[in-house]
């Protein structure tokens, strides 16, 4: 699951980037609201956590945009505990929820998790294709009753092949989603976490392969249909 975070307090954003990440999801931080609402305008996200606060443009107002363009994203809102006025203009826009600072990890946790289950397209805690299931709890991939416990990024590229068996997604797409547009990361990553998983695959002795094409991407093969 893909999150845009907009907060322009980089100490609080990079710790809520870091806990949600340890958590399974990846979050593209932008900390103004002119930024946040070109992510959302041009990135595939499952849902966004908006500041209200925000230079450029404020949580409302990006909110506010998105919503008339169509744009049914789940935001969450970030509030001062008493932007009481606030709260009601951002519910009123069309946010989801609110979380008044200072706020406890294991509530945002909740929340986050709360509203990405009323997605339409939420999938379940553990993903099956063919005699693989992937727990997004604990990051284990299983056949059978052998099991292997996946780093974040290797979690995260078999997630998406999971999710889109029988299709081939590129390794751009595999960057945007899991080490996002701003990143650094070489675009070899991708092929390092491919090899990976061909490996535990092995190891568990599953039917399922990850097959390269060509020029095109990488998809999960025929075998664990």
């Amino acid at each position: 699951m893909k999150i845009l975070l907009a907060e322009d307090d980089r100490d609080m954003a990079k710790g809520i980037s870091v806990f949600l990440g340890r958590n399974h999801y990846t979050v593209d931080i932008v900390d103004n609201g002119t930024d946040a609402y070109d992510y959302l305008s041009g990135g595939d996200y499952n849902m966004a956590i908006l500041d209200i606060m925000m230079p450029g443009m404020s949580g409302i107002e990006v909110l506010k945009k998105i919503r008339k363009e169509g744009n049914k994203i789940p935001i969450l809102l970030l509030t001062a505990m008493g932007e009481v006025e606030d709260r009601i203009d951002g519910l009123d826009a069309g946010a989801d929820d609110y979380l008044p600072k200072p706020f406890d990890a294991g509530e945002l946790l909740a929340r986050v998790k709360a509203l990405l289950r009323r997605v339409e397209n939420y999938t379940p805690d553990t993903l099956e294709a063919g005699d693989l299931k992937l727990d997004r709890n604990s990051c284990r991939l299983s056949c059978g009753r052998n099991s292997v416990s996946l780093n974040l990024k290797s979690f995260q590229v078999m997630e998406m092949l999971m999710l889109g068996r029988g299709r081939i997604i590129s390794t751009n797409e595999f960057m945007d989603h899991i080490w996002g547009w701003d990143s650094e990361a070489e675009i070899n990553v991708v092929w390092v976490n491919i090899s990976s998983l061909r490996k535990q695959l092995q190891a568990i002795r599953s039917r399922c392969s990850i097959k390269a094409v060509r020029g095109a991407g990488y998809m999960l093969e025929s075998g664990c249909d």
